[in-house]
């Protein structure tokens, strides 16, 4: 208890209530008999691992968050920096050792976007020199830039090409957390006694679709699929998933609207068993995510998500959180495509055009234009329940994966009585 308290003032887990999180906690010391607590403790001395329960009301697993006092002093610091041209080495005092990395990222990108990309890159090339914990996203953005000849714009439409997503759903860290939302909501839903109607929001390649639903018959949950809605605004993605569902499925009805699903909740006339979405709700931001959700509630029983937990919905674009919550997400998940035994031209496709894109636009596009609006998962819980209504109950909230600075995590919402 005494490590886990030193980790919440060190700033190392922000928003720690150890009684409400359940946590436990695995250490394995790297070679070291004691364990001393400084500035630079955690990169010295131990590797921790903080497990969150699903009954866990805070913030995402190893995620960091900064106080209002620190978001304020980071505007402040940024505003001197860009108009008094103040560099690195007079301001590394000024912000907490574990935040400077991130500190630099965010100072970079907005010199960027005010047009002095030679000084935004000096600030990113300082978070390089600083930057630890598999977590390295000015190293990955001083690349990128390059490939792009110094400009900060997404370099294709996302998703117009389905290789790169597909790519990303073979990294083992994401294909193992998609098994494990197939486990846990094939745990949690009920036994269908007739034909299943299901429908999927943002159905990608429908590999995760098909993949559910061959769990659900393997474990007798559903004897047959009557019907097979798949929505996504690709017409790539699109073909590829009619493909993939029928060959799995060739007696069952398969559907396909080539449309976002904002544009499609008025016209919905029938009913579904199940709707499903992965990695795809959050492209709208709360408070579409409400409109629509509870446009759907009247023709659906259950409503299962499969999401990223990060803090991109509500803050502003320029803001501090919004620039720590990209530098850890997309960090990590860069870094995750990168280790992946992939040649290296498929791995850069993958990075380009599907991650990068979303990140651009995060950094570069105000709220109601950028196209990514990831929310903390007690922000996805709170919505879910408003938007489904009283009749929905959570059956499941599971964590399907999470470390360092990653969390992906499966919901299943209900009707009571079914």
């Amino acid at each position: 208890s005494t490590i886990l308290q030193e980790l919440a003032r060190k700033r190392l887990c922000n928003n720690f209530a150890l009684a409400e999180m359940h946590l436990s906690v695995e250490f394995e010391l790297k070679g070291s008999k004691q364990i001393v607590f400084d500035r630079t403790w955690y990169q010295q001395v131990i590797w921790i691992r903080v497990y969150q329960s699903t009954t866990a009301t805070e913030g995402s697993l190893a995620m960091l968050f900064l106080s209002e006092a620190e978001k304020k002093e980071w505007q402040t610091l940024a505003a001197a920096i860009s108009t008094k041209s103040l560099q690195p080495e007079r301001m590394k005092n000024e912000v907490l050792a574990n935040f400077w990395a991130a500190f630099c990222f965010y100072v970079g990108i907005l010199l960027i976007n005010q047009g002095e990309c030679a000084r935004g890159k000096e600030w990113l090339a300082e978070g390089m020199a600083n930057e630890e914990d598999g977590l390295f996203c000015s190293a990955f953005m001083v690349a990128f830039l390059e490939r792009q000849k110094n400009r900060l714009l997404m370099p294709s439409v996302a998703f117009s090409d389905p290789r790169p997503f597909v790519h990303f759903a073979t990294v083992p860290e994401i294909h193992a957390s998609r098994e494990q939302f197939i486990r846990h909501c094939g745990s949690s839903v009920p036994r269908f006694t007739k034909p299943l109607k299901i429908m999927d929001i943002g159905c990608g390649s429908g590999t995760l679709l098909a993949a559910f639903l061959n769990r659900l018959r393997e474990i007798g949950k559903a004897k047959e699929v009557g019907e097979i809605l798949l929505i996504d605004p690709s017409p790539a993605m699109i073909a590829l998933a009619r493909d993939t569902l029928q060959r799995s499925f060739p007696t069952s009805v398969i559907k396909t609207v080539t449309a976002r699903i904002e544009d499609l909740t008025t016209s919905i006339d029938s009913n579904y068993d199940i709707a499903l979405s992965s990695l795809a709700y959050h492209h709208m931001p709360a408070e579409a995510k409400i409109t629509h959700l509870g446009r759907l509630a009247r023709f659906i029983d259950h409503f299962l998500l499969f999401e990223l937990d990060a803090n991109h919905d509500t803050p502003e674009l320029h803001s501090p959180e919004l620039a720590l919550s990209v530098y850890q997400v997309y960090g990590r998940a860069i870094d995750l495509v990168f280790a992946h035994d992939a040649p290296l031209d498929v791995a850069y496709l993958c990075v380009d055009a599907f991650l990068m894109c979303e990140m651009v636009s995060l950094l570069t596009q105000p709220r109601g234009v950028r196209t990514e609006y990831h929310m903390l998962r007690r922000q996805w819980h709170d919505l879910i329940q408003q938007a489904l209504g009283a009749r929905f109950v959570c059956l499941s909230d599971s964590t399907c994966y999470a470390y360092m600075y990653l969390e992906l995590f499966a919901m299943h919402f209900g009707k009571s009585g079914l």
